[in-house]
């Protein structure tokens, strides 16, 4: 699967990205508000390795974790992610995320990549909700939510325990008529 932006290439990922992934996973900045600790580059091998599996396992596909690539680049290298999890098939209901090495930061490129894979989901996969699960401190992954049009939902007061802390979670969703609605 591969998606184009003006400036971008989102592919699948290749086992061959690892050491590129490993170069923001295992940044303790870059990784401070996701799920995971920093990663050695067995770690990011691992992951890579388990979405592809978790990709092969489910028909029709669900998880679109895609490498996120400078389109014009002769060597399609990793620059970071972007993913799309239908979290509910039957009520159209998905998750997005998005990571992207620091050198990257500030061009816009998050924005870019999660609006061609949102236009997929609502297109492609005829999604109803896609919402993206960041915490209150994560400026730039809530900027990023509100380039995309998506509006705040909640504010989950210390649901989840992360990294030896109780985080707050903050939800942002948008729905396919919005989506199509937007100017």
């Amino acid at each position: 699967m591969e998606l184009r932006t003006p400036r971008l290439l989102l592919r699948e990922l290749a086992e061959s990205d690892a050491a590129a992934a490993n170069l923001y996973e295992c940044d303790p900045a870059v990784v401070r508000y996701q799920s995971h600790p920093p990663r050695s580059l067995a770690e990011s091998l691992a992951y890579i390795q388990r979405v592809h599996k978790e990709t092969a396992a489910s028909s029709p596909r669900r998880l679109f974790d895609l490498a996120l690539t400078l389109g014009g680049s002769l060597d399609g290298s990793l620059i970071g992610r972007v993913g799309l999890n239908v979290t509910d098939p039957g009520s159209g209901q998905a998750a997005l995320w998005y990571i992207l090495h620091p050198a990257q930061w500030g061009h816009g490129y998050v924005p870019e990549a999660a609006r061609a894979l949102l236009d997929f989901g609502f297109t492609e996969l005829g999604l109803h909700r896609v919402m993206v699960d960041t915490d209150p401190r994560n400026l730039a992954s809530i900027r990023v939510a509100q380039k995309l049009g998506m509006r705040k939902e909640a504010h989950l007061i210390e649901n989840v325990f992360l990294k030896g802390e109780w985080c707050d979670s903050l939800l942002f969703a948008i729905l396919k008529r919005e989506w199509n609605s937007r100017g």
